[in-house]
C-alpha cells in the first residue's frame, strides 16, 4: 500500500467504510436488525456489541481484531465483517483462511473462560462484501461443516460462514435483502430498516467526537509510515486498541460498573483499568473518553 493513500473525507463517509460500520453498529438494536435481515430469521437480544473486538493470546502475538462482535441471549456468536476491495484483489483478501483463523480466535476464548469445549457456543461468521468473493454469481455463500462421502450428513459443530455479495444482481433473492445491499452499496435507503442505517450515518457525520478519533486514527498511521508501513501500520494498532478500551471503559463506568467488573468484561488486568478509571473519574459523571485519552497520554499511563 502506497504512503500516499488519499483519505477519505469525514463527511464522505458511508455505511460500506468500515470505520463508519464499526460505529453504527455499536447500537445493540440496528445491529440486531442488520444481522436480522442478512440471516432472513429473527435472533434473541444482543449483548453488548463490541466492535474492534481483539484477541491476543501472549504480549508478543499479533493481536486478531474482529470488526463486529456480539453474542445474544441464547449464548450464540455472531461476527461481522465489512469487506471491500480497497484496490486489491479478492483473492488478496484470503476470505477463507480469515474465516478460519476468525473461528480459531472465537474458540479459544470461550476455551479460556470456560475450560470445555462442551460449552462452545454456535456461531455465526458473516463477511458482507461489496464485491462477489467467489466469482460465482450467488448472492450469497454460507459454508457449514459436511461429510464429502454423504453431504446430507452434518457434523453439527455449530459453526456457520456466509459470504454476502452486495454486487448481485439476480432474481433468486428477497425483495428485503436486496434493499439492504442496495443500502450498503450506493446508499440508497428504501425501507424502514435502510433508513434508520441512512439517518444513524447522518447523525455520525455530524459526530464530533467520531470525527476526531477518525482523523486522530489516520494522521497516526500515516505519520508512522513515513518511518516504515510495518512500524506504522503497528502504532496505528496499538492507538486504536488504547483508545477503544478507553472508549469501553468510560461507557462501563458511565453504567455504574465496578472496576472490578469492568476488568472481567474488558479482560484486561485490573491495575490497567484501575489507572484508566481513576484518571476518567476527573470527567465524571461524562466520562468524556477523548478527554481521558489525553490526559492518560500525557501522564503517560497508557
Amino acid at each position: 500500500m502506497s504512503s500516499n493513500r488519499v483519505m477519505k473525507n469525514y463527511e464522505e463517509l458511508q455505511f460500506r467504510d468500515d470505520f463508519m460500520f464499526g460505529k453504527i453498529m455499536e447500537d445493540p438494536e440496528l445491529c440486531r436488525e442488520v444481522l436480522e435481515r442478512l440471516l432472513e430469521r429473527p435472533i434473541s437480544p444482543l449483548k453488548e456489541v463490541q466492535t474492534q473486538r481483539e484477541f491476543r493470546y501472549t504480549e508478543d502475538d499479533k493481536p486478531i481484531r474482529l470488526d463486529v462482535y456480539n453474542e445474544d441471549s441464547d449464548r450464540i456468536v455472531y461476527d461481522a465483517e465489512m469487506e471491500n476491495l480497497n484496490h486489491k484483489t479478492v483473492e488478496a483478501h484470503m476470505l477463507p483462511r480469515r474465516s478460519r483463523y476468525y473461528q480459531g480466535a472465537i474458540d479459544i476464548d470461550y476455551m479460556d473462560k470456560r475450560d470445555s469445549y462442551k460449552k462452545l457456543p454456535d456461531s455465526n461468521i458473516l463477511f458482507i462484501c461489496t464485491f462477489d468473493p467467489f466469482k460465482q454469481g450467488l448472492s450469497r455463500y454460507t459454508f457449514t461443516e459436511r461429510c464429502e462421502e454423504n453431504p446430507e450428513l452434518t457434523l453439527g459443530d455449530g459453526t456457520r460462514k456466509i459470504f454476502y455479495n452486495c454486487c448481485y444482481e439476480g432474481e433468486e433473492i428477497s425483495e428485503e435483502v436486496k434493499k439492504l445491499y442496495e443500502f450498503i452499496l450506493n446508499g440508497k435507503a428504501d425501507d424502514e430498516l435502510t433508513k434508520k442505517l441512512e439517518k444513524a450515518v447522518d447523525k455520525g457525520r455530524r459526530n464530533a467526537v467520531w470525527r476526531t478519533q477518525y482523523m486522530k486514527e489516520w494522521v497516526l498511521l500515516q505519520d508512522a509510515r513515513d518511518d516504515g508501513w510495518e512500524e506504522g501500520r503497528e502504532e496505528g494498532r496499538e492507538e486504536g486498541r488504547d483508545w477503544h478500551l478507553v472508549e469501553q471503559v468510560c461507557k462501563k463506568l458511565r453504567r455504574g460498573k465496578s472496576v472490578e467488573q469492568i476488568a472481567d468484561e474488558v479482560e484486561e488486568d485490573i491495575s490497567h483499568v484501575q489507572a484508566i478509571c481513576s484518571v476518567a473519574e476527573k470527567y465524571a459523571p461524562e466520562y468524556d473518553h477523548d478527554k481521558v485519552m489525553e490526559t492518560l497520554h500525557a501522564d503517560v499511563m497508557v
